[in-house]
């Protein structure tokens, strides 16, 4: 297939487990939209790049053609130029979490080079940076039509509708009040195992290594039991509802990683020394079920008060949040308009195809709106 001046070229950075499964989900989308062409595909330590300003890289043979390739990756100035030079639109898919990458956003945007990412750290680390990003991408209420446009669903709820769907309350007028719920697939699976309705579950060192085993964690899981991870989604919900949150040291976050092992080496003298502490998660789990609760790891904005929060809080066990299954999120939005009754997003918020799937239908929200 050869392509005219009306062509969009898309560059995918990353090819891990969200990338390689992106790319399996292109192959739709390019028959979808046929005057779309992928151009460069980058990971750590090389980049392809189509031979032809006219081609598309093979979406079958791409692994091998990427292994083969002898140049090496490309830095962010390289891809703007390299995007830049082509006729037509040019839309950038970031499936790494580099800060590096996430620094370059603005200068994409202000290029006219849509971004699609599911990378956490642009959104939700230095305000300047998030104020820089909303200033550099296109907005209806803006006179620079050349402005790239972004996209970023999969930063907070996976494959859910979670940015979307505040988005749209707050376009609609409506007031949001409060949002609260489970952010994280890894806590949900934890908690939901560790500590069930029925009130049995195993031990928490045993249930971490379940989890961890079932590629439900990071690699090291102190990544995941530090809070870290759904204090960024709060901060990136929070900054959509019009607060200024500064980042996540700006609010309470709690670590279930225990204060001996935070400066552990390794995840392997993490993992075999974490059964020595398994009787302080028993101690909390206890406590909630004498007094007819459950505990769950939740996050929570209080939009009025400014006030964000992450930890463990105890739930009625016929409540919503602790009748979760599996790696479930549920994230309940509080508005003006719903009333005591909140607007609620649930479905499973985890894994590398679910994710790539929140990429993919972002891209073709960009595709839709500037073919």
């Amino acid at each position: 297939m050869t392509f005219g001046d009306d062509q969009i070229s898309i560059a995918v950075i990353g090819t891990g487990g969200v990338g390689h499964h992106f790319l399996s989900q292109l192959a739709p989308v390019q028959g979808r939209f046929p005057k779309t062409r992928l151009v460069l595909i980058s990971r750590s330590n090389k980049t392809l790049l189509v031979e032809n300003a006219y081609k598309s890289l093979s979406l079958e043979t791409w692994e091998k053609d990427l292994t083969e390739s002898q140049t090496p990756a490309a830095t962010t100035n390289e891809i703007i130029r390299f995007l830049k030079g082509p006729p037509g639109k040019a839309i950038l898919v970031d499936n790494t979490s580099s800060q590096d990458i996430a620094n370059a956003y603005p200068e994409f945007l202000r290029w006219g080079i849509s971004v699609v990412t599911p990378n956490k750290k642009a959104f939700s680390g230095p305000l300047n940076l998030w104020r820089e990003i909303c200033e550099s991408s296109y907005a209806p209420t803006k006179d620079k039509i050349s402005q790239g446009l972004i996209y970023h669903e999969s930063s907070v709820g996976a494959g859910l509708p979670i940015i979307s769907t505040l988005k749209d309350l707050i376009d609609t007028g409506d007031e949001v009040q409060r949002i609260e719920g489970v952010f994280s697939g890894t806590m949900s699976f934890l908690f939901n195992n560790f500590a069930p309705v029925d009130g049995k579950g195993g031990k928490w060192s045993e249930e971490v290594k379940k989890a961890k085993d079932a590629g439900f964690t990071e690699p090291d899981p102190r990544d995941d039991l530090n809070g870290v991870d759904v204090a960024r989604k709060l901060v990136i919900l929070a900054r959509i509802a019009g607060l200024d949150v500064a980042g996540t040291d700006a609010f309470p976050v709690q670590s279930l990683i225990p204060g001996e092992l935070e400066d552990v080496k390794s995840a392997e003298e993490f993992m075999q020394r974490l059964p020595e502490f398994d009787i302080r998660m028993d101690d909390v789990k206890n406590e909630a079920m004498l007094e007819g609760y459950v505990v769950r790891f939740v996050g929570s904005i209080d939009v009025g008060k400014k006030a964000l929060k992450v930890g463990l809080e105890k739930f009625e066990r016929g409540s919503p949040i602790a009748s979760l299954k599996g790696s479930d999120n549920i994230i309940s939005f509080y508005t003006k308009r719903y009333g005591t009754s909140p607007l609620t997003v649930q479905g499973a918020g985890a894994g590398g195809a679910i994710t790539a799937m929140g990429v993919t239908a972002d891209l073709i929200k960009v595709l839709q709106r500037i073919s």
